[in-house]
Formats: C-alpha cells, structure tokens, sequence
C-alpha cells in the first residue's frame, strides 16, 4: 500500500506526519473551507493560488479503487454478425480482435444504421468511437457518396480518431483526411482535395479550411461531435454553430459526450431532430484506480516528484503540470536528472507532439509530462501512475487526467500533490 511506504520515505520537514490518507489536512492548510468543491479561478499568482487552495475539498483526492466490472459481464443484445455488416467489415472487426459489442456499440449502432440522430452519453473507454465508425464504414459502403465530417476537441483525439477508423478500412476504398491544427496545412488541403469520404478533424481548423473554400460542407449528410461537453469548455460552441448552421439538411448529427448540461442540451434542442438518447455509463475508468495525496512544501514539489519516479513501480506515468511553462520546468528538470522523459503541451509543433506520443506509447520513454491537453484522447492502456504535479482546474478534469491509468481492467494509480506550509 502506499500509505505505509511514502509515509517513511517521503524525507525532509513532512517525514514526520502523514502523505496520505483522510486526516492529513486541516483547517489551517485548506483555510478552514476543506468541505467546498473545487474553485475556478486561474493559478497566475501565490494570492490568487492560496484563494484557489482554500476552496478545495482535498478528500476528494483519496479514494481506494473499487472491485472491477468487466465489460464482458455485461449483457448485450447483439453481434456483431446481427448489425448485416458488409463481409469485408466483419473480417477487419475480427482481426482487431473484437468479439462481441461493447454496451454503447451493442445500443447505438442499431440507430446509426436506420439513419436516426442519436445523443450518446458514455464515459471514456466504453468503445464509443467503433460505435459511430463501423455504421458509418457500412454505410460509405453501400454508398460511396457519402461525406462525413467528425469533430473532436483535441488534435490528439481527432488523430485517434482517424487511426481507429483506418484500422477498420484496411482493403477498402475509404478515405479518411485529418484536418487539424499545428500541422502541415498544405498536406492537409491536397488530401481534402482528393474529396474523402470522412473529415476529422478540430473545430477551428474545420472552420479555416472551410473559410479557404477547401472543405465544402454542402457535400456532407453526417456530423459526429465527440466529448461535446470538452469542446464547449474549449470555448468551441461559436465555431460549432457556425459550422453545423452550413451543413444542408437532410442530415444525420451524432453527439457523444461524457455529461449533458443546459449547454449541451441547447445544441441538442438546435440541431438534433427527434434524437435517439443512449447514456451507457459503465463503470468510470476513475473507479479502477488507487487515489491519493503527496503533502509536499511547494519549493520541494520537483525534488518529491524525482524520488517517486526514482522507484521501480512507477514503471509507466502521465505526469500534469498547470501551465506550458511549468510543463517544460518538469521535463527540463528530469531530463537533467537522467529520466526517459517527453512533454506535451500547446507550444509544440503537431509534429513533435506526435513523436513524443510514439515514443511514449513504444516505450521509448516512460514518463510524459503534459498540460490537459493530454487528459482526453490519449489511447496508452499501460499507464500506471498518474501524478498530478498541479490540480486541476475542476474536479471533471481531474477524473479525465485519472482516467488515463486504470485502463483495461487493470488497477492504475493517481497522486495529487497538496502544497503545505510544513
């Protein structure tokens, strides 16, 4: 366990009390307000940030990780076999290995394939992306002319996205184009150019593109938003609007989001017709995963965050930082110390951010320093240790950072540090 452990071996002035655990806080370290919820507010300053540390319920951080349920135990209805996939369709699914439907896939794809709009509410790792993929290969199948333009909130989403779908299109004449920001904007209109079938793509590029007259959205009959409630936060429902008001009806609109607020359901109400709404909320990834708190004194934060990544466990680990300076700090500082250690964060070219990714999912390193944008979309089942080196912005954020150890129904391990005075 790790109480035990990082209670003896933590070192300096917090040797001597408790690094986790329920009771190593108090009133004189949250400013007598530990019972709130998370603040907002930016982290720009000691005030601003003491401000921010007063509001926060730090229990919240600790949570012991509950017995896991298998998503194979759950019933589903169908086959794949019963959704009358084309053969060479079923032959890609089952090279991927699937064998039967995942509860959101097993509920949605019936009602993608009779052409219905559909609201999807599932949490990450529950398959919602085959769910909306696989009708639609099908149906470019039985209609080439078919144009489909998929919206995700994050570059790294958006390039998961279209590698998912590759990967269930081998042998087949289905093309995917990416349309994402960071890159090379020249590759990305030649491969529009060549008239896909399926666009994915980030909101402000989709909307650049458009803008250059490259993307033509009179030509596309379906839209999936992916994790809605990220792209709204992103500050995307501008861009949203405008794009969805040019796409020609008829057509078929899919959202998928992990929650539903009275934002979410206003575009739900202006651009869903007579929605299907499947909420499959299976077990939370955050529930697979052993929670806790590292007290540390804030000018002894990157000496904490060596020794625990000095150990052998920390075998594989995600670590966060606030802001894109403090990213670097944390990667320049481990770099020195001899750590096989990447970063990724907003500044860095798509390029570089792509090769840190390899890297980190080949092993070539074992420790990836990020901001939030690697909080959602990032695909790495072996995960297992997130460190919070900064809080989170909102306790949402804190379960999508969490969420990316505990994968697979393998138990995964998530640390926040909590800055204390002594």
């Amino acid at each position: 366990m790790y109480q035990n452990k990082f209670t003896n071996n933590i070192g300096g002035r917090t040797q001597q009390r408790p690094s986790f655990g329920r009771n190593n806080f108090s009133s004189r370290n949250s400013g007598g307000n530990g019972g709130g919820r998370f603040g907002g507010g930016n982290r720009s300053g000691g005030g601003r940030n003491r401000s921010f540390e007063s509001r926060i319920d730090i229990s919240m951080f600790i949570k012991k990780a509950e017995p896991m349920v298998k998503i194979e135990d759950v019933q589903v209805k169908n086959n794949f076999q019963d959704f009358d996939f084309s053969p060479i369709l079923m032959d890609n699914i089952k090279a991927k290995g699937y064998l039967k439907p995942t509860p959101i896939q097993d509920e949605i794809i019936p009602h993608i394939l009779d052409g219905r709009d559909v609201l999807g509410v599932a949490n990450t790792g529950t398959g919602k992306t085959a769910a909306f993929a696989l009708p639609l290969i099908n149906e470019i199948l039985l209609d080439p002319n078919k144009r489909i333009l998929i919206m995700a909130p994050t570059r790294e989403l958006a390039q998961q996205i279209k590698q998912d779908i590759r990967s269930f299109t081998f042998g087949m004449r289905v093309y995917v184009a990416l349309a994402i920001g960071g890159a090379y904007i020249r590759e990305q209109i030649m491969d529009i150019r060549r008239d896909p079938h399926i666009i994915v793509g980030t909101p402000g590029r989709i909307k650049d593109l458009a803008e250059r007259r490259i993307i033509n959205f009179s030509k596309i009959n379906t839209i999936v938003l992916d994790e809605v409630d990220r792209m709204l936060d992103m500050g995307f429902v501008a861009d949203i609007k405008e794009i969805i008001s040019q796409i020609p009806s008829p057509h078929q609109t899919l959202f998928f989001s992990a929650t539903v607020d009275k934002k979410i359901e206003h575009l739900i109400d202006s651009f869903l017709v007579n929605p299907v709404k499947i909420s499959v909320k299976t077990q939370e990834s955050s529930k697979n995963v052993e929670q806790n708190v590292v007290r540390v004194r804030r000018e002894d934060k990157e000496n904490m965050l060596h020794k625990l990544l000095g150990q052998e466990e920390f075998k594989k680990v995600l670590v966060f930082g606030a802001t894109k300076s403090m990213v670097e700090k944390i990667y320049v500082g481990l770099n020195q110390k001899g750590f096989k250690v990447g970063s990724l964060h907003g500044d860095k070219a798509q390029f570089q951010r792509q090769r840190t990714l390899r890297a980190f999912k080949e092993n070539e390193i074992n420790i990836l320093v990020a901001t939030d944008v690697a909080a959602r979309g990032l695909d790495v089942a072996d995960i297992t240790h997130v460190i919070n080196f900064d809080k989170p912005n909102n306790y949402e954020d804190y379960v999508h950072r969490i969420g990316r150890t505990g994968r697979a129904n393998k138990t995964g391990f998530a640390l926040t540090f909590v800055e204390s005075q002594y």
